[in-house]
């Protein structure tokens, strides 16, 4: 798109747009890396993951993902990184060769904050200690470990490939192999779960100390085993039991809710994810990635690489799939489905910051949402009630055009 002068109406996704002012200062700036394999994929899962060969193609794909970065660094723009995160699929199936290959070239090519983050997901059955102490030595500095339960029948149910014994052995050796931040990815409303079941679990996971847990809800998403052949999940007044007790029990332990499903000790909410919700850019390299863009022009990018791992490996396709320049009538939602996820909410200044819009531009989407009961009331804040948090999808309603 060429901007042939600042009065002039903008293009954005086709149509002709009020003037947007340029961002006074581009937003930080984050890596998304994604691994697409797993040992096996679960039944539950709808994220872009398939069942890995014997044979991983790990040298390819370190090329193909460090050929991917060359071609958005253009929207870096002399920023360092803040944040890596390593997704998938399960990251861990990886070697520390390749992963120590694919940092050392990231790093070549955008600068590291002193203080960065980098996470990775693993999954118990996939743990070793040699990998995770040479994991370490990389600098990666953050592990999440995706356990999900520790009940044998619950861990059957969900097609995990680890037992509850070792989903207690990994949160060890990820201590003994350096970590001393890590998140533990724990489910509830499993099929048949019981308030004491749940309960149970999350104990469990406390008893393990990490410095963070992500405790969501089993929900059933459309292209899973589970969408099709839907197991037999807890009624509704069960699930809200298990959401009340089980916020209070970590609540009394030290772990502070600061998103939907996010709950962390003192100073140890994921980097990486607060920059997400927040409204941040965000690179997205591998198989079936997203990122998020900013240009000093207020162009706004959201981007999504090819899908299949295949197709990503093959010189013949391109790596990006598409690509999207948010209007000024999306932004408003886009903004706030990210920052209301947030318990506490950002700071409104921060919204003219990210989008180079005033708010003005959802004075009556606010003003909606507030007599609704579900927007905190504070001008200097954008924050949703505790009756919004429930009702997310509601609150969001309000500021959609």
């Amino acid at each position: 798109m060429t901007l042939e002068s600042s009065a002039s109406p903008l293009i954005f996704g086709g149509a002709a747009q009020s003037p947007r002012a340029a961002l006074p200062t581009l937003p930080p700036l984050a890596l998304y890396i994604h691994i697409p394999w797993c040992v096996r994929k679960c039944p539950y899962c709808d994220f872009n993951s398939h069942t890995a060969a014997p044979v991983l193609p790990e040298e390819e794909y370190v090329d193909a993902l460090l050929a991917d970065l060359d071609q958005d660094l253009h929207a870096v723009y002399g920023r360092e990184l803040s944040s890596i995160f390593f997704g998938g699929g399960t990251p861990s199936l990886f070697s520390a060769e390749a992963l120590g290959r694919l940092l050392k070239g990231v790093e070549q090519r955008i600068a590291f904050a002193s203080d960065i983050e980098i996470t990775l997901e693993a999954n118990p059955g996939t743990f070793e200690q040699e990998k995770f102490v040479a994991y370490r030595k990389l600098g990666i500095n953050r592990l999440s470990i995706g356990i999900q339960s520790f009940q044998e029948e619950k861990l059957k149910a969900l097609g995990r490939i680890h037992n509850g014994d070792e989903a207690v052995r990994a949160a060890g050796m990820a201590r003994q192999a350096g970590f001393d931040n890590f998140n533990l990815d724990l489910m509830h409303g499993l099929p048949d779960q019981s308030l004491d079941d749940a309960l149970d679990d999350l104990r469990q996971a406390i008893a393990l100390k990490p410095t963070h847990l992500s405790w969501y809800q089993l929900t059933l998403e459309p292209n899973t085993v589970f969408w099709n052949q839907p197991p037999t999940l807890p009624e509704d007044d069960t699930l809200w039991d298990i959401q009340e007790a089980g916020q209070a029990l970590l609540a009394e332990h030290g772990y502070a809710q600061y998103e939907v499903s996010a709950y962390a000790q003192p100073g140890r909410a994921a980097r990486h994810n607060l920059n997400y919700w927040s409204f941040g850019d965000f690179i997205g390299i591998g198989a079936g990635a997203h990122g998020k863009l900013s240009h000093p022009d207020g162009r706004i990018v959201r981007t999504w690489k090819t899908r299949l791992p295949k197709d990503y490996l093959n010189p013949a396709k391109s790596f990006q799939a598409g690509e999207k320049t948010l209007t000024n009538e999306e932004l408003p939602f886009e903004f706030l489905m990210n920052a209301l996820r947030l318990t506490e909410g950002v700071e409104s200044r921060l919204y003219p910051q990210r989008t180079g819009l005033t708010l003005e531009s959802f004075a009556e989407g606010r003003r909606e949402a507030e007599q609704s009961g579900l927007l905190q009331v504070e001008p200097s804040r954008l924050a949703a009630t505790m009756r919004g948090q429930l009702f997310l999808n509601d609150l969001l309603q309000k500021f959609l055009t």
